[in-house]
C-alpha cells in the first residue's frame, strides 16, 4: 500500500462527503443514501483489494522464513 493509494481515498471520501451533505441540505436524501451506498461498495472494493495485497505479503514472509530455518 502506498501514500497514492491513501491519498486517493481520501480525496475520494472527502468529495464523497461533500456531496452528502449538499445533497442533505437540498433535500436529495435519496441521491444522498445512493451516494453513501455507491462509496460503501467503493472502499470496500480497495479494502479487498489491500488485504490481498497484504496476505500476500504475509506469505512470501513465511515463505522466505521457511527458507532460511
Amino acid at each position: 500500500m502506498e501514500l497514492n493509494d491513501l491519498l486517493r481515498i481520501a480525496g475520494i471520501g472527502l468529495v464523497i462527503g461533500l456531496l452528502h451533505i449538499f445533497f442533505e441540505q437540498t433535500g436529495k436524501k435519496e441521491f444522498s443514501f445512493f451516494l453513501f451506498f455507491i462509496a460503501y461498495i467503493y472502499i470496500t472494493a480497495e479494502m479487498l483489494r489491500f488485504l490481498k495485497i497484504f496476505f500476500t505479503e504475509i506469505a512470501e514472509f513465511f515463505q522466505w522464513l521457511s527458507m532460511t530455518v
